[in-house]
């Protein structure tokens, strides 16, 4: 006959494990169903032409943007004349961009993108006011309000240009004339066919693939997303990072959460069970009765958490939309398929989380269940010893790897190695580890408090096993917070500070509501710029340049000349080329370089020096690669003496400031996935606390009605429990921080060894400090109020 205590015994063993499966099964459905929404979609602007042949596209590694080799303008020539040869096709429009971007009321307009007239037929758009543009006349987005004959600078790759406003479109856009486009865009890689109604479409793309032979690729129906911007593939890609990363810790803290409240939950059951054991049950049929009472948590939970998650999953993608780590359109879409895949990961988290609280239900003796005392005192299982014993030593051999690094790239990942392992080895050690400290930590407390810090320290020594559960979350929230936050800002720091030692500049000139500076202003009082652009091999490689001056290398003072001089790039046929691409190739001074340009053109310029550390594979003159890439922006411009004000979409800056902001958008970003991380372990960490403690106060209903009935107040006996969870989370804290800070001090000394400069040690400690607070408020809270029914029901006796 089960009695009230029991039924609250096993409701709270099950409202643990449910609540954390409910949260943990809603992140998990979210982050599936953005991750199915995420595959690449056919852009907008190009959706009104079913056809498009393509340039071969290679295949690249994971996280690599880098364009594909564009037609040579006699090739976008002779397909145009094939294509719209083809019966039902009315139009064979190359796909032309360049940059354009408006300024209105002195700002230019984000996110505008030049195009020729031609290509708003692949959209389609339709003038909505106004004519096409012709020479020196321009079609812009109604949305914009500027009427037809209204004049409106645009910023060009050369500077702003004052167009007259010819019409108005139903879409995005800045229009040019196809003749004007022609002159002031880059190569072509994509050709789009307009049919005619009622064409036969995959008639007409047989015909395109037999006129584009091995020069182009067909593509239609979805296969058309292909053609979406570098720049929106390389924002998927970041989403599909973070998104990964969510969905994986959810599973994972899911599976030892759910393990830490079971296990709890069997420590608190062992009489039931050794009742069980003793009336003839066997360990099987104990593990069978664990495994159905877990099961139906699971599936309950986890159909409540995909429910949630189907419902909160658009709101995830509008968020995932506004910070950047998804492009414009993107949307959640809710579709079967992911959430049963949501669903059968909760069930199999679950019963991965019974596992091994099963096996100890199973292992209960009779006669020890029934003369057990409520010290716990039993060993820890010799796998744990082992399994934790080996993630130590792993940690700290990576950290010996580390602290030995001289600044190499394996640093990072030693460092990351260490503390992981470290964190991993003492939360598996945690019974064994946590007495110890807890005895060090509280013997303040006993001595200061008289009785009530007594038994605070006492209870907590005594539990090991709720100590430890309690402890182990917060451990490792608080470990690992240190340590990712640490890293991403010392980090950040330490690139600033080395960009900030080795230019030798007195201002900056940088781009102010614009992707990149303009030549004109590029060039504001003197200032120099470099532009970055890619070379294309005749096998399909793509190699990084970058078009500056020999006095701009110079004041940029990253560049290591290994043999030639930076003088080579005063002339428009020779190169420099990185170390390790001499070595690959064989290039010696005065061997050719075959390659082609943005502009599709190609070339065999003379090797005449091999550098390194020059942020890119090959240098040449700025001359050469404006000529042959005419879309291309600069990063920044530095500036000799008083600089003077660069116009519309740039500003002038010190080189400190410049240092500190010329990555602003990569660290927010990165920052931003931190942060989402951080906030999803803490809560994690916050639902296992408020477990714990809800569990272990249905186990301690005696201990409690005895401190009542001794004549101990009800305030008196939630400040104990409360003090006792405080005590535990600060043990926890402290522990987090012990394994971080080190292994944050030895990254902070290779950075400085690999960077030549005093990286500062950055710690977010505002974060830091609420995590913690967080931690302990939910602990102390959770504990007080769960004790207050036993303290109640021994008031009333």
């Amino acid at each position: 006959m089960l009695t009230f205590a029991t039924l609250r015994e096993r409701w709270a063993s099950f409202a643990g494990g449910f609540t954390v499966l409910v949260l943990g099964m809603t992140m998990v459905s979210m982050s599936v169903l953005a991750l199915a929404s995420a595959g690449a979609r056919v852009p907008e602007r190009l959706a009104g032409a079913p056809v498009f042949v393509s340039v071969p596209m290679p295949e690249r590694g994971d996280g690599d943007f880098a364009p594909d080799r564009p037609w040579s303008p006699d090739m976008v020539a002779s397909l145009r004349e094939r294509l719209a040869a083809i019966p039902g096709v009315a139009h064979a429009i190359p796909d032309r961009t360049f940059y354009a971007q408006p300024v209105i009321g002195g700002r230019p307009v984000a996110g505008e993108q030049g195009y020729a007239w031609s290509a708003a037929m692949l959209a389609p758009y339709r003038l909505t006011a106004g004519t096409a543009p012709r020479e020196g006349e321009v079609a812009l987005d109604r949305s914009l309000g500027l009427a037809p004959g209204a004049r409106v600078p645009v910023l060009t790759v050369h500077g702003p240009v004052t167009y007259t406003v010819s019409g108005t479109v139903n879409g995005p856009g800045v229009y040019l004339s196809d003749a004007e486009a022609a002159r002031v865009s880059a190569g072509v890689r994509a050709i789009g066919l307009v049919t005619e109604p009622g064409a036969d479409i995959p008639a007409v793309a047989a015909a395109a693939r037999a006129a584009a032979g091995p020069a182009g690729v067909v593509r239609t129906g979805d296969g058309r997303g292909v053609l979406e911007s570098r720049d929106h593939e390389r924002t998927r890609w970041i989403g599909l990072q973070v998104l990964t990363g969510m969905a994986a810790l959810s599973a994972f803290v899911s599976v030892l959460v759910v393990a830490s409240a079971f296990a709890v939950g069997v420590a608190q059951r062992r009489r039931e069970f050794g009742l069980l054991r003793a009336i003839g049950a066997t360990p099987r049929q104990v593990r069978r009765m664990v495994y159905g009472e877990a099961l139906v948590v699971g599936v309950v939970a986890t159909a409540g958490g995909v429910a949630a998650g189907a419902s909160l999953g658009p709101v995830l993608g509008d968020l995932l939309v506004r910070v950047g780590f998804e492009p414009p359109g993107f949307a959640v879409e809710v579709s079967p398929p992911p959430l049963a895949g949501s669903f059968a990961v909760g069930v199999v988290v679950t019963l991965a989380g019974v596992w091994s609280a099963s096996r100890r239900a199973a292992r209960i003796p009779p006669l020890e269940a029934l003369r057990e005392a409520e010290v716990d005192d039993r060993p820890m299982p010799l796998v744990r010893w082992i399994a934790g014993a080996a993630c130590c030593a792993l940690g700290l051999a990576a950290a010996a790897d580390a602290a030995a690094s001289d600044g190499s790239d394996a640093f990072v990942m030693s460092g990351l190695v260490a503390a992981m392992g470290v964190i991993a080895g003492l939360a598996l050690l945690s019974p064994a580890v946590v007495p110890p400290v807890a005895r060090l930590l509280s013997w303040p407390l006993a001595r200061g408090r008289g009785a009530t810090g007594m038994l605070v320290r006492e209870s907590a020594l005594t539990a090991v096993r709720r100590t430890a559960a309690t402890a182990t979350p917060v451990l490792v929230t608080v470990g690992c917070t240190v340590l990712i936050t640490g890293m991403v800002q010392t980090t950040a720091a330490g690139f600033a500070q080395a960009r900030a030692t080795t230019i030798r500049a007195d201002a900056v000139i940088v781009p102010d509501g614009t992707p990149g500076l303009t030549d004109a202003a590029a060039s504001a009082g003197g200032a120099e710029s470099s532009l970055f652009s890619g070379l294309f091999e005749p096998d399909g490689g793509v190699l990084s340049v970058i078009g500056a001056t020999p006095e701009l290398l110079e004041r940029a003072g990253d560049v290591q000349v290994v043999s030639g001089s930076l003088d080579a790039l005063r002339g428009d046929d020779r190169v420099l080329v990185a170390d390790w691409l001499a070595a690959d190739r064989g290039l010696r001074p005065g061997a050719k370089l075959p390659v082609s340009f943005e502009d599709g053109t190609s070339a065999s310029p003379t090797v005449a020096g091999v550098i390194r550390d020059a942020d890119a594979d090959v240098l040449l003159s700025r001359s050469l690669l404006r000529a042959h890439d005419p879309v291309a922006l600069a990063r920044e411009a530095y500036v000799a003496g008083a600089p003077t004000p660069p116009g519309a979409g740039a500003r002038v800056v010190d080189v400190t400031t410049y240092a500190v902001e010329a990555d602003a958008q990569e660290d927010r970003l990165v920052w931003i996935a931190t942060a989402l991380l951080v906030l999803v372990s803490t809560v994690y960490a916050g639902a296992a606390i408020v477990n714990t403690m809800v569990m272990s106060a249905a186990g301690r209903v005696r201990d409690l009605t005895v401190l009542r009935l001794s004549g101990a107040t009800g305030r008196q006996v939630a400040w104990a429990v409360a003090a006792e969870a405080v005590l535990v989370v600060l043990l926890g804290t402290g522990l987090g921080l012990v394994v971080a800070l080190p292994a944050l001090l030895g990254m902070r000394r290779a950075f400085t060894t690999a960077m030549h400069t005093d990286v500062p040690l950055v710690v977010p400690w505002p974060l830091i400090t609420g995590v913690i607070a967080v931690c302990l408020t939910l602990a102390a809270c959770s504990a007080a109020l769960a004790a207050r029914p036993a303290t109640r029901h021994a008031a009333r006796r």
